[in-house]
């Protein structure tokens, strides 16, 4: 029994070990992606043609900008599934970890593998949490392969061309069929879900599209609530305005919630996420949640839900306060043009503050939880 509980509990270790990796290398990715983007939509909103059309306006200093930003933010779930691919089988595991995580980015491979299979798929894509599965996926039988016993002239081509083609050959229709398809029809039973809360729901439906933006941050969950909101202002002509500033402030909540709470408690992060913490607060700030994704990365079963709570709270008051907002992006740099501003701000504050003391409340101290991980199991008879 003892035995058993030192390996599981080795495992799990190891488990968070890869994943931490993962994010380490996607944290740059995340910074650059997302401070080059606002920069886009800051240039463009005060300078420009606005923010809603920064990505219209081709060969603009905004557009040169908000592409860097995209580029960075559009590779780094891929380089996360990749990376964790990697600590676990080395070198082999990186080309498998990438590809399988970057494929299940693209929405019309999911839509198309969800059309073979005759069911309705509509358009997402797996997201963060989507990689972290295709990476440790692509880590394990990367390893594996690697370890198989082949003749001594096969073995100089196993690291470059028989393990990464190998691993990707065998988990590309797992990884397609089996984690991008649920994700697609999921994404079309959220979106009839959330058409049928409209009316007189606007608490309820503020609170769904708040714990919606921080679910996966950027996923396909995230983009059913954006679209729905940016969908509602559309069809309004600019009438329907409420729930695309819940969006935009939940959206904001998840990165500032984290890094409020790792300015204040740095002892319950690693010292290297105190650095990412600022980077956070612009991200946050400029409405790109995927600030939080390190975070949310590196301990999912307390950051998830406490993001979710924050964006709940912020999302919930928006739309019971009648905050509005017809920017689809912008963040902080345009809450003056929403018909209520401060209370803009001040939503945006109580779910920040929600996020942060939810997250302070329950997360051990970083050297604790180490120690934990690392103690072996305490020896039972049986």
């Amino acid at each position: 029994m003892a035995t058993n509980n030192s390996d599981v509990r080795a495992q799990m270790t190891s488990l968070k070990e890869n994943i931490m990796t993962g994010v380490s290398y996607m944290i740059p990715f995340v910074t650059i992606g997302g401070i080059f983007l606002a920069l886009g939509y800051a240039w463009s909103g005060f300078f420009g043609v606005g923010t809603e059309s920064v990505f219209d306006a081709t060969g603009s200093t905004g557009w040169f900008l908000a592409q860097m930003g995209t580029a960075g933010l559009g590779i780094m779930v891929p380089i996360l599934g990749g990376y964790i691919a990697y600590a676990i089988a080395d070198r082999p595991g990186l080309a498998p970890g990438f590809l399988l995580s970057y494929v299940i980015q693209q929405s019309t491979v999911v839509k198309s593998a969800g059309n073979a299979l005759g069911l309705p798929a509509g358009e997402a894509a797996a997201g963060y949490l989507g990689a972290l599965v295709a990476g440790l996926l692509a880590g394990y039988v990367a390893r594996w392969i690697k370890n198989w016993n082949v003749p001594g002239a096969v073995k100089p081509m196993m690291p470059v061309l028989i393990v990464p083609l190998f691993t990707t050959a065998l988990l590309f229709p797992f990884v397609i069929f089996v984690v991008g398809v649920p994700v697609a029809m999921a994404n079309a039973v959220l979106t009839d879900w959330l058409t049928g809360l409209r009316g007189g729901q606007a608490l309820v439906v503020g609170a769904v599209l708040g714990a919606m933006m921080a679910f996966d941050m950027g996923g396909p969950v995230n983009k059913v609530a954006y679209t729905f909101a940016l969908g509602l202002v559309g069809q309004s002509n600019g009438a329907i305005t409420g729930p695309m500033a819940a969006v935009m402030i939940a959206g904001m909540t998840p990165p500032l919630g984290m890094a409020l709470s790792n300015f204040v408690a740095p002892h319950k992060y690693a010292e290297e996420m105190y650095e990412q913490a600022k980077s956070s607060t612009v991200l946050g700030l400029s409405f790109i949640t995927e600030g939080a994704i390190p975070y949310a990365a590196a301990d999912p079963f307390r950051v998830i839900p406490c993001l979710m709570a924050g964006s709940a709270s912020a999302g919930a008051a928006a739309m019971a306060l009648g905050v509005g907002i017809k920017a689809p992006h912008g963040g902080i740099f345009l809450f003056w043009i929403s018909n209520r501003p401060l209370l803009f701000l001040a939503c945006l504050g109580l779910g920040t503050l929600v996020t942060a003391g939810a997250i302070t409340l329950v997360k051990p101290d970083f050297e604790e939880q180490v120690q934990r991980d690392d103690e072996p199991a305490a020896v039972t008879t049986d």
